[in-house]
């Protein structure tokens, strides 16, 4: 399909559901285009078989057939994550960096590990063709949450900024985590590659932060020198997307390194805040990446709505959809009770007690289109029959908690607010 012609039917489903969306059914915006695409996509495959005709059926195919992984990993998502993590307070981040860091080390890595060993019983009594190691590689495709969908659906919710602060900063990390664990168990399952994980961590988080730090630097002294605003988004541009490229060729976390460049312009542009109101009046920086992320969130969001025009639904879906959901709930809850314990009861923000604690982040750990990536890049080394399991694993767990947990976390949000106001006056 021509990429100007996809890009049109994008935009197209884009305004059409927001406008519906704002006159009449009111949800969450982002949720509204991945839930009203899904049902689009699924009208679209009914008329094609019911119909069949063979421009329809052509038509459907290329609409889902438009390369996720590479627009995604290839393309926007160093611009989406230096978009979040340029908007980072930093005062709240130090307050709760031992939080943080935590929650996306230790808990994404236990996570994997337990929903792949739950998975593997599973795949053990139902006959499902997956050893430990795959089914642990499907873990760590699944467990990291999404700083695109927090950033997107959560900050909208009315949740305090201390919490809020820790959720989307745990996402925006973790990431690197989650693809840093995926390339060393994926080693592992092709027997070839490193086999030191934490030599690999190392190489990935350090490099990445090294590559981040320095490129930024330099090219921020651009910043210095010029008065124009438009080039204050142009070095910007160029920055992430130099660091995103240096990372991948060398080897190290491109996740990582695209959060490390929004937060160090959040920092180096707060640092120089009056000169930037004085050059910048009409505020065309922030601006600027703002509406770039709203408009990549949009589309992204689409996206992985159209994406069930291009699954094949697995001979064991009767199985894995249902445990799925339930594996991912669980696997992530015993990964934020160990990482909460290890922070102590003060790493724990918000006033929350550690059931409190535990409750909001699982349910409030959305997926989206990172994880989907990963899985679509388990094809090439993966049998058939088990490149559709983690394809259908991973779009289930994604509709489920944007879905179900995205549009439920506010009430729970205010039910663990008011059973903490509670506690604390019978404590008090």
């Amino acid at each position: 399909m021509n990429i100007l012609l996809f890009l049109i039917i994008l935009l197209a489903l884009i305004v059409i559901i927001g406008i519906l969306n704002e006159k009449i059914f009111h949800l969450q915006s982002d949720i509204a285009l991945i839930f009203f695409s899904l049902i689009i996509a699924v009208l679209l495959l009914i008329a094609g078989n019911v119909l069949n005709i063979e421009k329809l059926s052509r038509f459907i195919i290329n609409l889902g057939d438009f390369g996720f992984e590479e627009y995604l990993m290839d393309g926007v998502l160093c611009f989406m994550l230096f978009a979040g993590a340029s908007k980072v307070n930093m005062a709240k981040f130090k307050q709760n960096a031992k939080t943080i860091s935590l929650l996306a080390l230790l808990t994404t890595l236990i996570s994997s590990s337990i929903y792949g060993c739950i998975f593997f019983l599973l795949a053990t009594l139902f006959k499902i063709p997956m050893d430990i190691w795959t089914c642990i590689l499907l873990g760590c495709v699944v467990s990291p949450t999404d700083p695109i969908a927090a950033t997107g659906i959560l900050s909208k919710i009315g949740l305090s900024k201390n919490v809020c602060s820790v959720i989307e900063n745990e996402s925006l990390f973790n990431d690197g985590t989650g693809v840093t664990l995926f390339i060393f168990v994926r080693s592992l399952v092709v027997h070839s590659g490193e086999s030191n994980f934490a030599k690999l961590m190392f190489k990935e988080i350090v490099g990445a932060v090294a590559v981040a730090l320095l490129v930024s630097f330099v090219l921020f002294k651009l910043m210095k020198i010029t008065r124009e605003p438009i080039r204050y988004i142009l070095i910007s541009l160029m920055d992430v997307s130099l660091v995103y490229i240096i990372c991948e060729h060398l080897g190290f976390s491109g996740v990582i390194a695209s959060v490390v460049c929004g937060m160090y312009y959040s920092y180096a542009m707060g640092k120089m805040e009056r000169r930037v109101k004085v050059i910048d009046t009409h505020n065309w920086y922030e601006d600027f990446w703002e509406i770039v992320e709203n408009i990549l969130n949009s589309i992204l969001f689409v996206m992985i709505g159209l994406l069930i025009l291009n699954l094949d639904i697995s001979r064991y879906a009767a199985i894995i959809i249902p445990a799925a959901i339930i594996i991912n709930i669980l696997a992530r809850l015993i990964g934020v009770m160990v990482s909460s314990i290890l922070t102590g009861k003060r790493g724990i923000p918000g006033n929350y007690n550690l059931p409190e604690f535990a409750t909001l982040m699982t349910w409030s750990a959305l997926k989206g289109g990172l994880s989907m990536a990963l899985a679509f890049g388990t094809k090439e080394f993966l049998a058939p029959d088990i490149y559709d399991v983690f394809i259908n694993v991973t779009y289930v767990t994604i509709f489920f908690t944007v879905l179900v947990q995205g549009l439920s976390i506010k009430r729970l949000y205010y039910f663990l607010e008011k059973h903490k106001a509670q506690r604390l006056h019978r404590e008090g």
